[in-house]
């Protein structure tokens, strides 16, 4: 394995204090939602942090190990929002419209994230990290859309990563015009009639 691979493996944060960690957290997203990756230097995170550059090299080796760290523990909450809300919920197609306003809702409530995934994370570099597909949201959404193949509900023409893009691409530039507007007319407004238009896209018909 090569030293740049290394580099992109998160690291174990378990020794870090957890105030710490959400101070390194919330600077991160204040700042890399505002510049560009390359424009934003460690030692910035770690003045708007309060913490030393030291701590920084310490628990999380580099600015990529930085960056991923953060957006994994961000990912990971929308995850755990996810299957809280799926509970209990037995039509597959309100699962799925559940998903769907669970996601535009984190991302209307949390921008700065999907600012971040927009502007500052190189694809290449999210690639060679290795862990991106087997996040704990990306497996819940799949486990959702295999349901709904398995079932005979979903289309079978594409494979069940072309869905999870396809869906995901809706939800990210939804957000990103509303970021881009102004964010005047929140998108979960207009969810469900936004879901209707995806359902009717991947949904066999009769």
């Amino acid at each position: 394995m090569s030293k740049q691979e290394r580099a992109l493996r998160l690291p174990d944060l378990s020794q870090l204090d957890p105030e710490t960690r959400e101070r390194i957290d919330q600077t991160v997203l204040d700042i890399f939602s505002q510049r560009e990756f390359h424009r934003v230097g460690l030692i910035e995170i770690a003045r708007g942090a309060n913490v030393s550059l030291q701590t920084i090299y310490k628990y999380y080796g580099s600015k990529e190990a930085l960056l991923f760290s953060t957006l994994d523990s961000q990912l990971e909450r929308l995850a755990v929002r996810m299957l809280d809300h799926l509970q209990g919920i037995e039509n597959y197609k309100e699962r799925l419209r559940k998903t769907f306003w669970v996601s535009l809702d984190f991302f209307e409530k949390n921008p700065r994230v999907l600012q971040i995934l927009m502007s500052s994370v190189y694809i290449n570099t999210w690639r060679k990290q290795g862990n991106y597909e087997h996040r704990p949201l990306f497996s819940a959404f799949m486990k959702v859309l295999a349901e709904g193949r398995s079932t005979g509900v979903l289309i079978e023409e594409v494979d069940e990563k072309v869905l999870l893009d396809f869906i995901y691409g809706i939800i990210q530039r939804t957000v990103q015009a509303w970021v881009v507007r102004g964010m005047k007319d929140p998108p979960t407004r207009q969810a469900n009639v936004l879901f209707e238009m995806l359902w009717r896209a991947i949904a066999r018909t009769p």
